[in-house]
């Protein structure tokens, strides 16, 4: 019976991390969706590269750094419990490289290809994981000290904050040290639209993401007997809840149609196992209410040109979420309780600040080392030439 269930618990991880990885090629086709024809290619070549960048830093140092797990042993050990650690790495890891590819939405059409795999580097081997240690991993006493102030610890259960409120303040300090693309903001206080190029790819990236999300959290129970179809189901109608106040608050514009139910999934995260369905359904809407709102108050009136919108998306949206753990997983709101308020506050801010330190510190020393920006001609060429020569359909086929 044991090794059935250990058995059991390698396969119920694997597959939540296939379904995870799954969501990289969501992201890559929602950022191919949004950005211009002439930087399609970068796009999709950028979320593997950073993948691969993100799966060898995390196996060396990262998961090391959050779990204090070598890999640096005989493969006996390796395998020891059916290899539970080795598949537990990689479910993990597909959270881990999500930070890049939610950074890389924000940075696109104007970030050079290889000061940014610097950068996943350093995020996902050092940055991300000393947060990651401390929340899930009670490392340093930070947990235990948020325990003792507030009388609970501070809970994520799949990474409003961890991963998706990081990845997005991480992004915004890359952003604001690149700058807007080049003619977006005009001088004379004109906005130049920049609109989709391609609609159904939009979607597309959306449908992945949230089908792989399902992976996301409710195999973040990482043992099969404590999978919860209370998270399946709160995932669920949070997403409902950010589609429709995203069409409402969108005006049935489709770029926020169908990046609500991801400002929901972001949102539901970390309360997905505590809260009644009806609070995540409010958690949900109000996620995309605030993707639409800050979204358009960061293009049209700060002039802050995140492209995929990732500050608001996955950085306001993920923090929401943390707090919104707090309040909709009390049980005088229906929630399963054993959480407080003031602990998701402070963990959540905690985790805000860790991210804007480490993102000016990152990317200002890459900027100040090397050039964080392509130049103005390969700008005005797209990243697809400069970068990787090809566009995303060459203009003529070769006839044999």
């Amino acid at each position: 019976m044991e090794a059935l269930k250990q058995g059991s618990d390698v396969l119920f991880i694997l597959l939540g991390g296939i379904m995870v990885l799954a969501m990289h090629a969501g992201f890559a086709f929602l950022e191919l969706g949004t950005v211009r024809k002439k930087n399609q290619v970068n796009a999709l070549v950028k979320i593997l590269v950073d993948f691969a960048v993100s799966t060898v830093a995390y196996f060396l140092v990262g998961y090391g750094v959050a779990y204090g797990t070598s890999f640096f042993v005989g493969a006996e050990q390796l395998v020891a419990r059916n290899g539970y650690e080795l598949v537990k790495f990689f479910f993990l890891l597909t959270f881990a490289a999500a930070i890049p590819a939610i950074i890389s939405g924000g940075i696109a059409e104007r970030a050079r290809f290889w000061p940014q795999l610097i950068a996943t580097a350093v995020i996902v081997g050092l940055i991300y994981p000393l947060f990651e240690g401390v929340v899930w991993n009670q490392n340093y006493g930070v947990q235990a000290w948020i325990q003792s102030v507030t009388g609970e610890s501070f809970h994520d259960f799949a990474g409003s904050v961890v991963v998706h409120a990081l990845g997005g303040w991480l992004a915004l300090p890359a952003v604001i040290l690149l700058g807007a693309r080049s003619n977006r903001y005009r001088k004379d206080g004109a906005i130049s639209a920049h609109p989709p190029s391609n609609i159904p790819f939009l979607a597309l990236g959306a449908w992945i993401l949230t089908v792989g999300w399902f992976g996301f959290n409710v195999m973040s129970a990482q043992t099969i007997d404590k999978v919860s179809g209370l998270v399946a189901v709160n995932s669920l109608m949070a997403m409902v809840g950010g589609t429709l106040a995203a069409l409402v608050f969108g005006r049935n514009d489709p770029g926020f149609v169908h990046n609500g139910p991801l400002a929901g999934l972001v949102a539901v995260c970390a309360g997905s196992d505590l809260m009644h369905p009806l609070g995540a359904l409010v958690v949900g809407g109000v996620a995309g209410g605030i993707f639409v709102l800050m979204f358009t108050l960061t293009q049209n009136r700060w002039k802050i040109d995140d492209v995929l919108g990732v500050w608001p998306l996955h950085g306001l949206c993920g923090t929401w979420g943390g707090l919104a753990a707090g309040i909709f997983g009390s049980k005088a709101l229906g929630g399963l309780g054993g959480v407080s308020f003031a602990a998701q506050a402070i963990g959540s801010l905690l985790g805000v600040v860790w991210a804007l330190v480490g993102g000016f510190v990152v990317y200002g020393l890459i900027k100040s080392v090397t050039a964080l920006r392509l130049s103005p001609e390969e700008e005005y060429d797209g990243a697809d030439q400069s970068i990787h020569k090809i566009g995303s359909t060459p203009d003529r086929e070769v006839n044999w």
